[in-house]
């Protein structure tokens, strides 16, 4: 029986279309605290959300090859802003603030909270929003503020879990479990999900392949 959210997977002529994608140049654009500081809305675009310290900085990075093209900090609720990275002449990749428990003033939170909600039902260019989810936890409650959000608005969102390589297998497969439950109840939620490690590696050429295949 096919398993409802299985795990992405691709042929190896697909997985090639991502390598060739990330072999190009990619770049720090701007960091955006307001919605018209927004850069023009020209190309396909894809975002990462998460949980404080869940690790988007850390996924970015090893999406991309570079080890410090996004600041990743032990200090949750770093990235206070909307930062858009160039991947090639054709897709913004983009790094949202974290939601949930941020070291910041409550004031500071709940602007930027703002910021990211309204760029998520704003932005006609999105395409999909990658939803970053703690593999050794599993979706918790804050995670299903964003993901009800995503379902009002008209961008398809997929769940990327990471940090799988700090999960047991039999913990993992508890975790799925939880995960799969949890979306089958989101209408805009892709029906894959994706294992990842930034450390290992794991993933991370699937994810690549994604956005590469993305119209």
């Amino acid at each position: 029986m096919l398993l409802p959210f299985p795990l992405a997977e691709f042929e190896p002529t697909e997985l090639e279309l991502g390598r060739k994608l990330f072999a190009g140049e990619t770049d720090f654009l701007k960091g955006v605290v307001a919605m018209d500081g927004l850069p023009p809305a020209d190309r396909l675009e894809v975002c990462f959300a998460g949980r404080s310290n869940v690790g988007k900085s850390s996924l970015i990075n090893a999406l991309t090859g570079r080890k410090g093209l996004a600041r990743a900090s032990n200090t949750p609720g770093r990235t206070q802003e909307i930062n858009f990275f160039t991947l090639g002449d054709e897709r913004y990749l983009v790094d949202l603030p974290g939601y949930g428990f941020a070291n910041a003033p409550v004031k500071v939170v709940e602007k930027w909270q703002r910021l990211l909600k309204s760029y998520l039902a704003g932005r006609q260019n999105l395409r999909r929003a990658f939803v970053l989810i703690d593999a050794r936890h599993g979706i918790k409650a804050v995670d299903e503020e964003i993901l009800s959000l995503l379902d009002t608005t008209a961008v398809t969102f997929q769940a990327v879990l990471t940090k799988a390589d700090k999960v047991k297998a039999v913990d993992r497969e508890r975790v799925l479990t939880q995960v799969r439950e949890a979306l089958s109840k989101h209408p805009a939620a892709f029906p894959e999900i994706v294992l990842t490690s930034s450390e290992k590696g794991d993933g991370i050429d699937t994810l690549r392949t994604i956005i590469a295949t993305l119209a």
